[in-house]
C-alpha cells in the first residue's frame, strides 16, 4: 500500500470532517513588492498566532490567513485527508510530534527545509528537537516549536480543603519530590477522596499518556517501525493500575477534553500539565482571571517525561515556498517561541527561547515561577521514537477503553487490556 493510500486508510472510519477552506495563495513569483497572501493552519493553544501581527507589520507585502483547528487530532485528519486527496495544505502547516512519522512517509508533500536555511540555525535547538523534525534521509521538514515537559496542575484551594498541603513546594515534596512514583500518586489521590468526597482527576488518559512517555520505548520500539505494546509487561501493569485507580473512584467520568465547567466547579483537582496544557486549562476561564484555584507544582510521578511538541512545515504545493518558509522559520525563532510561552504555555524548544522566559510567572496559576518550573522539568528529557500510527493508537486505542472504564462499562483491568489489544488489531494491525 502506499503512503498515501495508507494516510487514507488511517482516517476511515473517522468522521468526516468540515474541512476548514483557507484563502490559497495567489499566483506569481513572491517579490519584495508584490502583494501575498500565506495560509497558515495551527491547533490547539500554541500561541504562534500572537506573532502574526508583528511579522505583517515587518513584512508589510504579507497577509497572513490563519485557520486554528481544535487539537492535535483534528489537525492531524485536517493534514492527512487533504494530503491522500491531493487537494493541497496550507502553506504553512502545524505539525504534532505524535504524527511526524507517518507525515515522514509523505514528505515529499513538505519542502526541505535546509534549502531554505535552516542549518544556519541549526544549533537555536536542542539537538533532540531538531532531529525529531529531520527524516531518515536527511531531509528536513519541521522547524520546532515547543516541547512538553511536564510538572502537576492542582487545585490549591481544594487540596487545603481536604487537609493536603497547598503549597507548591509542600506539595511537590508530599507527592515524593524527585523520587515521586506513580503509586504515591495514586495513594495521594485516595486521600482526597476519601477526604472530600470528589473525583481527584477528570479522565484517565493523561496519566496514561504521561507514563507511556516516561518509557525508554514508548508505543513503538527505537527503529520506529516494530509495535511495543501487547506483550510489554510494564505498559500492561501500569495499564491496570489506572483502571483499578478509576473503578476505585479517583476519577470524574469525563471526557479528556472540553471540561471548562466541571474544572471551575471543582470536580476534579488535579492535571497532569505538559507546558501547552497550562493554556488550555487557562482558556477555561475568563480572560484576566486570577482566582482560579489553580496552582503548579514542580512534580510528575515517575520522573521526567515530554508529551507532544509541534513543529511547522512548509507545503510543496505552496505557490511561495520562499515567504512561507521565511514565515515558519521566524515563528520558530526564540524570541517568537519566547512570546508565544507567555501568552499560552508551550516551553520553547530552543535554548535562547528558554533563557528568555527564565523569570516568566504566570498569574492565573497563582503567579508560579512557570519558566523556572518548566526549565527543572526539562531536564533529562528526551522524546521517543514515535511510529507512524503513534498518536492514532494514543487517541484511538486507548483512549476509548479508559473512556468506557470511566463509564463503567469496563469494570476489570484484563478486560480492558483485552479491549485495548482488539482495537490495536483492528486500528493498526
Amino acid at each position: 500500500m502506499s503512503s498515501r493510500n495508507r494516510i487514507a486508510a488511517s482516517i476511515a472510519g473517522v468522521a468526516t470532517l468540515a474541512l476548514i477552506t483557507t484563502g490559497c495563495s495567489s499566483g506569481g513569483s513572491g517579490g519584495d513588492d508584490e502583494k501575498i497572501t500565506l495560509s497558515i493552519t495551527t491547533f490547539g493553544t500554541m500561541g504562534v498566532d500572537a506573532n502574526y501581527e508583528k511579522y505583517m507589520e515587518e513584512n508589510p507585502n504579507i497577509t497572513i490567513e490563519a485557520t486554528n483547528l481544535e487539537g492535535g487530532g483534528a489537525a492531524r485528519d485536517d493534514a492527512y485527508a487533504k494530503i491522500a486527496a491531493g487537494t493541497g495544505l496550507s502553506d504553512v502547516v502545524a505539525i504534532e510530534e505524535g504524527w511526524l512519522g507517518t507525515i515522514f512517509e509523505v514528505s515529499d508533500s513538505f519542502v526541505d527545509l535546509r534549502d531554505y536555511g535552516i542549518e544556519d540555525v541549526k544549533d537555536t535547538w536542542l539537538e533532540w528537537k531538531y532531529d525529531q523534525g529531520t527524516g531518515p534521509d536527511g531531509k528536513v521538514i519541521g522547524a520546532g516549536l515547543d516541547i512538553g515537559p511536564q510538572g502537576l496542575c492542582y487545585r490549591g484551594d481544594l487540596f487545603e480543603a481536604a487537609g493536603l498541603p497547598s503549597e507548591r513546594s509542600e506539595v511537590a515534596a508530599y507527592f515524593g519530590g524527585e523520587d515521586a512514583t506513580w503509586d504515591r500518586f495514586f495513594e495521594v489521590g485516595k486521600e482526597y477522596v476519601d477526604a472530600s468526597g470528589k473525583a481527584f482527576w477528570h479522565s484517565p488518559r493523561f496519566f496514561w499518556n504521561s507514563f507511556v512517555n516516561q518509557q525508554e520505548e514508548g508505543y513503538y520500539k527505537k527503529d520506529g517501525e516494530t509495535l511495543n505494546i501487547e506483550d510489554n509487561a510494564a505498559l500492561k501493569a501500569h495499564h491496570a493500575k489506572i483502571v483499578e485507580a478509576e473503578l476505585a473512584g479517583l476519577g470524574a467520568g469525563l471526557p479528556g477534553w472540553e471540561v471548562g465547567p466541571e474544572a471551575k466547579a471543582g470536580d476534579f483537582a488535579v492535571y497532569m500539565c505538559p507546558s501547552w496544557m497550562l493554556g488550555i486549562v487557562q482558556g477555561y476561564y475568563d480572560e484576566g482571571t486570577t482566582d482560579s484555584g489553580w496552582d503548579f507544582a514542580d512534580v510528575l510521578p515517575g520522573g521526567a517525561a515530554n508529551w507532544g511538541g509541534a513543529f511547522l512545515g512548509v507545503s510543496e504545493s505552496s505557490e511561495h515556498k520562499e515567504e512561507a518558509a521565511k514565515l515558519a522559520l521566524w515563528l520558530a525563532a526564540p524570541e517568537q517561541q519566547a512570546a508565544a510561552f507567555e501568552v499560552a504555555g508551550p516551553f520553547p524548544s530552543t535554548l535562547e527561547g528558554q533563557e528568555l522566559v527564565a523569570d516568566s510567572t504566570n498569574a492565573f496559576f497563582n503567579d508560579a515561577p512557570v519558566g523556572e518550573i518548566f526549565a527543572a522539568r526539562a531536564e533529562g528529557v528526551i522524546a521517543q521514537v514515535k511510529g507512524p500510527e503513534d498518536s492514532n493508537i494514543q487517541d484511538n486505542v486507548f483512549g476509548p477503553i479508559f473512556d468506557r472504564v470511566s463509564q463503567g462499562e469496563i469494570t476489570d483491568a484484563d478486560t480492558a487490556w483485552e479491549e485495548a489489544m482488539t482495537l490495536l488489531d483492528q486500528l493498526v494491525g
